[in-house]
């Protein structure tokens, strides 16, 4: 049986990825920040799926998650929780300390996460797939604002190159996968796509990943992204 672990498996992605990892066989474990999130999880319940609570910001909860999965081999990780911020993020609206939590979630958190359980990746030559967004590519940026969340993506596409670097010698791929504009809590209701596309489209991604792709940006469809 093949091992994943969802960050954030409590809402909209990250819940859909851990409907479809356990409806294709995998063992899941998914974390949650609090568990006022449990309800959705709580519905999915089974042998397959354990659930850990974690907050991703907070080094003791990644401790402790790689404690309890000290040893255990994982086929992937899935970076998924993260946060946009406050909606206007134009210029003279931008907060410093708003900006640190921000950055603290989509950016430190995935490299904290990757730190603490690269060992559990290297047993089985895992894959380490961090959700990024498309807002972080500078090539791609022609409208500016968004400042906090565009600027939080671009730095861990950055992360995501590193690693890709530093943990090729254990086989591990890394990617940055873009998940597309999607209707949920976090998208809005104005997303150009739902859910089950998305999750559709980033699980072939991950599904078809060659060790050449580590360190690549790419979207949900499959198409790669400019840096």
């Amino acid at each position: 049986m093949q091992h994943v672990l969802i960050t954030g498996a409590n809402r909209g992605i990250g819940l859909r990825l851990t409907q479809h990892y356990l409806a294709a066989g995998w063992q899941v474990i998914g974390t949650y920040r609090s568990d006022h999130d449990l309800a959705q999880l709580d519905a999915l319940a089974c042998p397959q799926l354990a659930l850990i609570q974690a907050d991703v910001c907070n080094d003791d909860d990644l401790a402790n998650l790689a404690q309890q999965l000290d040893g255990r081999a994982l086929d992937l990780i899935i970076n998924n929780a993260g946060v946009y911020g406050p909606r206007n993020q134009a210029l003279g609206t931008i907060d410093r300390q708003t900006w640190r939590q921000v950055l603290e979630v989509n950016t430190i958190s995935p490299l904290m996460l990757a730190q603490a359980l690269a060992d559990n990746l290297a047993a089985k030559q895992g894959t380490l797939a961090i959700i990024s967004s498309k807002v972080g590519s500078i090539a791609d940026n022609d409208s500016g604002a968004g400042y906090l969340y565009r600027s939080s993506k671009t730095a861990v596409n950055s992360v995501i190159k590193s690693l890709s670097i530093d943990l090729a010698a254990y086989n591990i791929k890394v990617v940055a996968l873009h998940p597309g504009w999607v209707r949920t809590d976090m998208g809005g209701p104005n997303g150009l796509i739902d859910v089950d596309q998305s999750v559709a489209g980033l699980t072939k991604v991950i599904a078809t990943l060659e060790q050449n792709q580590s360190g690549h940006f790419i979207n949900y469809d499959g198409s790669p992204l400019p840096w």
